[in-house]
């Protein structure tokens, strides 16, 4: 306010501060998983950084660069919640920019902006929610590989690609799946509210479009690219400042050498073989997932 004042009155030396955005890029599947290099999108490493995005002198929006597929519906709500907690103690605007893909979790992390843009062919919804894997019962069969499980609890060993899947599992993940759905579209119907111009029925079925569409069926609010749409809201002397996820040294370095990103179970480590195929499992699952959308 006082800066404001100054600034109307012509105080001699006083310049009035250049607007400021700052700038917090989402990019990769959201989830625990990723590695040393490309890390996954999740609450732990990011809530500091969207922290120090809200708390900048001069601050006129935070905006969001979006570009993923999806991945954990748990992380997802959990940034998005950050987010929003953040916008309403700062009074502060939040943009969304979609880049090539921001569905399912990604669009999710796009409401939780005030404002969402994407291109004319960025991929855009996926309300819905999926499961995927895969099953090596025969595999291991023919290599002469015996599966040892010890469990306490009758379904603890649910969906273990190692073992046939039974009809009573797949229906305690479909119960599970709608719930989360459920979720999923309550935070849509919260964020985009009367801006929605299609039925549900057709907007979550986990169906995406192009940007284009998504604008005409209310997803988003318009097409646009970041910088420009920015300079024309806050001139051309707006300062973009982005935020990064700060990596450690040892774990840029040496990755999973000291233990990091592998979990154990409770009564002792993985073997080396549940490992190695965790491992392959994350990346296929995450190719499948950019995969969907055609990248």
């Amino acid at each position: 306010m006082i800066n404001k004042i100054l600034n109307k009155l012509h105080v001699p030396g006083f310049h009035q501060p250049k607007p400021v955005v700052a700038v917090v890029r989402l990019a990769g599947v959201i989830g625990q998983g990723g590695n040393p290099v490309k890390p996954g999108l999740n609450a732990a490493s990011l809530i500091r950084p969207i922290e120090r995005a809200f708390g900048m002198k001069h601050l006129q929006a935070v905006a969001l660069q979006i570009n993923s597929p999806g991945g954990s519906p748990v992380q997802s709500s959990l940034i998005a919640q950050r987010i929003r907690a953040l916008a309403a103690e700062k009074e502060m605007p939040v943009i969304a920019f979609c880049e090539d893909v921001a569905a399912s979790g990604g669009y999710w992390l796009a409401c939780a902006a005030d404002e969402i843009y994407a291109d004319d062919a960025s991929v855009i919804g996926s309300i819905g929610v999926i499961s995927g894997g895969f099953g090596f019962p025969q595999l291991i069969k023919r290599l002469g590989i015996e599966r040892r499980v010890h469990t306490a609890g009758e379904n603890k060993n649910m969906l273990d690609p190692f073992l046939r899947e039974t009809p009573e599992d797949v229906e305690k993940l479909k119960d599970l799946q709608l719930d989360i759905h459920d979720a999923f579209k309550e935070m849509v119907r919260e964020r985009r509210g009367e801006k929605l111009k299609e039925s549900e029925e057709k907007l979550f079925t986990g169906e995406f479009w192009t940007g284009r569409r998504a604008l005409n069926f209310g997803l988003i609010d318009g097409l646009g690219e970041l910088t420009s749409v920015l300079q024309e809201r806050y001139g051309k002397q707006v300062q973009f400042r982005p935020v990064v996820r700060q990596k450690g040294w040892l774990r840029q370095k040496l990755g999973m050498a000291f233990g990091g990103g592998h979990g154990s179970s409770w009564l002792g480590s993985q073997s080396g073989f549940d490992r190695w195929t965790d491992d392959i499992l994350t990346a296929i699952e995450e190719r499948a997932l950019w995969g969907r959308f055609g990248l």
